[in-house]
């Protein structure tokens, strides 16, 4: 994915190797948790529409709740994950800039350029829930805010977090009042792009409905940038080093001890009702949490072993690997592949989704393995660092 001039007044933190082993480790882990999150539209017959359509229905049986409780674990909080990361890459950038005598944004705009187009085509060709698109503009925005001074990077971040807030207050206050409709009186899909259309009639079908679509990545505009400049604050004050210790202990409190045990109990308990207040509200400071406690283990123990080098791999293949996973669980469960979402019950849907999540995420984590063995970048991170350098010169 992307990476991202310190002012005199900040502490000037260099990136060491541990450090970098970090945050592929981070970049690795909100892939695959992003992933827990999406297979789950994925498995469902209707896709993205249908299990948009069951959120706000209210368990009935064992097997709905244990569905919720595995959907809350993800919701939200690896999307944070990764929006703290694309942060902490600008922050990276810009400090490599300045070092090198370079201007910034400088050629920046290019590669915001080419991560639009990236998810874009993401969009249209593989996923309606794409985050690429949302990211590059945001970077775009946050890359000139990073030019400006401390203090004006901390009103544009107060800014951003309270209109997020007052967004997200205001919905979570519609919804308190509103009816509650039943995912049965929801209108079926006739016919189905998901089971029953062509690769084709699901790309048109994306791009009829593309406003709809992209109503999150214009509602979480304010969210992103308050958290892209959240993890260049971050990674200034030095949240990857000895000096930042203070700072973990602080944000794994709130993530773990504070924020996550609201979050599962408020997703569970509420439902798809405050999907909004948990997935934007508290999720992403359990995030927080966990590039804190990551960052910990990486200074107390720098080699992370077999799981945290499988984990780095994939972080360091992150864009081929994000779209490569979204592709896998199309061709297994989209109507223009294998079609397995619609030929399973809803009583075995859990297991199914399950097992669907484990054979994509050891697909990619091996394709990230070999793929590094002989290869210095992922293939989309090739062709995306060519492209970028024959436009920048």
């Amino acid at each position: 994915m992307t990476e991202a001039a310190v002012p005199s007044t900040a502490t000037r933190v260099e990136p060491g190797p541990t450090r970098l082993v970090a945050l592929d480790v981070l970049r690795g882990i909100a892939i695959l948790g992003t992933l827990g999150t999406n297979i789950w539209i994925f498995t469902h017959a209707s896709g993205m529409v249908g299990y948009l359509d069951e959120l706000a229905a209210t368990p009935d049986n064992a097997g709905m709740w244990f569905e919720r409780v595995l959907q809350q674990l993800a919701q939200g909080k690896f999307l944070g994950l990764l929006t703290v990361l694309f942060g902490i890459g600008l922050a990276i950038q810009q400090g490599s800039a300045r070092r090198a005598g370079l201007s910034w944004p400088g050629t920046y705009p290019y590669r915001a350029g080419l991560l639009l187009l990236d998810g874009v085509l993401n969009f249209a060709l593989v996923a309606e829930f794409d985050v690429l698109m949302g990211y590059a503009m945001t970077g775009l925005v946050v890359a000139y805010i990073l030019a400006t001074t401390e203090r004006a990077q901390r009103r544009w971040l107060i800014v951003a977090a309270s209109v997020h807030v007052t967004m997200l207050t205001s919905i979570a206050a519609a919804s308190a009042f509103a009816s509650h409709r039943n995912s049965a009186d929801s209108t079926p899909l006739d016919p189905n792009p998901y089971a029953v259309g062509s690769f084709w009639d699901l790309v048109l079908f994306r791009l009829d409905n593309a406003l709809i679509f992209r109503l999150e990545t214009i509602f979480v505009f304010p969210m992103s940038v308050a958290l892209f400049l959240v993890g260049a604050r971050l990674f200034r004050a030095g949240v990857f080093g000895p000096e930042g210790a203070c700072l973990r202990r602080r944000l794994m409190v709130i993530g773990f001890a504070v924020a996550a045990p609201l979050d599962l109990t408020l997703g569970i308990a509420g439902g798809g009702d405050i999907i909004f207040v948990t997935r934007y509200g508290t999720a992403p400071f359990v995030a927080l949490g966990i590039v804190a406690a990551i960052a910990e283990f990486a200074l107390r123990k720098p080699h992370f072993g077999v799981a945290g080098t499988r984990l780095s791999e994939v972080g360091r293949t992150a864009l081929s690997c994000y779209i490569l996973q979204n592709l896998l669980a199309g061709i297994l469960c989209y109507g223009w592949g294998f079609g397995l979402a619609a030929r399973v019950s809803d009583s075995a849907r859990v297991p199914f989704t399950v097992a669907i999540y484990l054979l994509v995420a050891a697909a990619i984590i091996t394709f990230a393995h070999l793929w590094l063995r002989r290869f210095e970048r992922g293939p989309v991170e090739w062709l995306w660092n060519r492209t970028y350098r024959a436009l920048a010169g």
